[in-house]
């Protein structure tokens, strides 16, 4: 319970930190010989590594992400405060399970706020600030990352078969 408590507050952070760390153009954000983030994705929204983005447009980027946190910032709160009553209750108390139910439903608002607040800020980026050869690099970025997830998807697979039968063969 304390771990989903941790990684919202992580991702709150996360979500004002990589605006402020993109803005800045550092590391695979744009920047000079980044390997930041995920693959180039900035907290998991438009693949941005490798796109040269004048001052304005990192700003104009800033201040999206900032909204965007700041518009989730009170569910995020809520949902912790939440979090803090219901693991202060003891599994016999006669509220707990409501407040599980309750909790959870909260919880599962705020990923729904999340993911749309988020998809609304890659969308105003995408329209907004970037042009149309810098789309154009962003859908190139999406297509190789894709790529390189459908290749490691192969291989995982691939390897798993070989020590599945590696192991059913020593096993005899």
């Amino acid at each position: 319970m304390r771990k989903t408590m941790t990684l919202s507050i992580i991702l709150a952070a996360a979500i004002g930190c990589s605006a402020l760390a993109f803005a800045q153009g550092g590391p695979g954000f744009g920047g000079p010989g980044g390997h930041g983030g995920h693959h180039g994705f900035h907290d998991g929204g438009l693949p941005l590594r490798g796109v040269t983005l004048t001052d304005t447009q990192k700003a104009s980027i800033k201040s999206i992400k900032q909204s965007e946190f700041t518009s989730l910032k009170s569910q995020f709160e809520a949902v912790h405060q939440q979090r803090q009553a219901f693991e202060a209750l003891s599994p016999s108390s006669s509220g707990y399970q409501a407040a599980a139910a309750s909790l959870a439903q909260a919880e599962g608002q705020l990923t729904t706020a999340r993911i749309t607040a988020e998809a609304a800020a890659d969308a105003q980026i995408y329209n907004s600030v970037l042009t149309g050869a810098q789309q154009t690099q962003v859908a190139t970025n999406k297509a190789n990352f894709q790529a390189r997830q459908a290749e490691w998807q192969q291989f995982k697979a691939e390897h798993a078969t070989q020590s599945t039968t590696s192991s059913s063969s020593s096993a005899q």
